[in-house]
């Protein structure tokens, strides 16, 4: 099985060398996590391979993402004109009406540019949208749906506002193929990130939660440090 590399450092060798191909893949975590971090480094080890990618914002303001992914030495501007990366920003209404449509202007854009890594950033405020949590499983299916018809190996972040349980089963109702959580925690009195891979079809991987770094280069697992918390 094809595997695609997720271009966080010390990721890959715990879940046999990347994403599934094709994969749907939810990255849920605290505030100040690293989830938009680590989906553009997802996306940027696509870019470097010559993949064209998509990212889907209902929260980032473009100049304000460039700039800061500069300073992480990602040039999204180059890649934006070399036509290989596509930004767009989209309100929560916009993706609603993303379903009835079937598509719309994300299908078209993923076929004439032949994307090959997708990323939605992030899923939480198109959630809220449903005040009813029926509806909103519903509405949440269907997009999955729609995101693994197109074929690419996507990427969907997810904030987690309340609570780590009320997260984690929110999350496994969707039919992702991986979970990632990310955590953001005090302990005695100093925050630490980690990382924890929840579920993943048809891989092996360990289930213990692992330090996580983020520094000029970017995001890295570091495999021998566990956290506990």
């Amino acid at each position: 099985m094809e595997r695609i590399p997720t271009g966080i450092k010390g990721l890959d060798e715990l879940i046999q060398g990347g994403f599934k191909n094709g994969s749907v893949n939810l990255i849920t975590g605290d505030p100040g996590a690293g989830k938009t971090v680590f989906a553009l480094q997802f996306l940027f080890e696509g870019l470097r391979r010559g993949e064209a990618c998509l990212y889907v914002t209902f929260e980032e303001r473009k100049k304000k993402l460039y700039d800061d992914m500069i300073g992480f030495g990602i040039d999204l501007e180059k890649f934006e004109k070399a036509g290989l990366f596509v930004f767009l920003a989209y309100t929560p209404e916009q993706v609603k009406k993303l379903l009835v449509e079937g598509g719309g202007t994300i299908d078209a854009i993923i076929s004439k540019s032949k994307i090959k890594r997708l990323v939605i950033d992030s899923i939480t405020s198109f959630a809220l949208l449903y005040q009813d949590r029926l509806l909103q499983k519903e509405a949440a299916l269907e997009l999955f749906d729609l995101i693994e018809s197109w074929g690419c190996t996507a990427l969907v972040t997810s904030q987690n506002t309340v609570s780590e349980e009320s997260t984690v089963n929110a999350a496994l109702e969707f039919e992702v193929d991986s979970i990632l959580i990310l955590y953001h925690v005090r302990i005695k009195g100093e925050r630490k990130r980690a990382l924890e891979i929840l579920k993943m079809r048809g891989t092996k991987h360990p289930n213990k939660t692992f330090a996580v770094e983020i520094d000029s280069t970017g995001m890295k697992i570091n495999p021998k440090e566990l956290i506990v918390f």
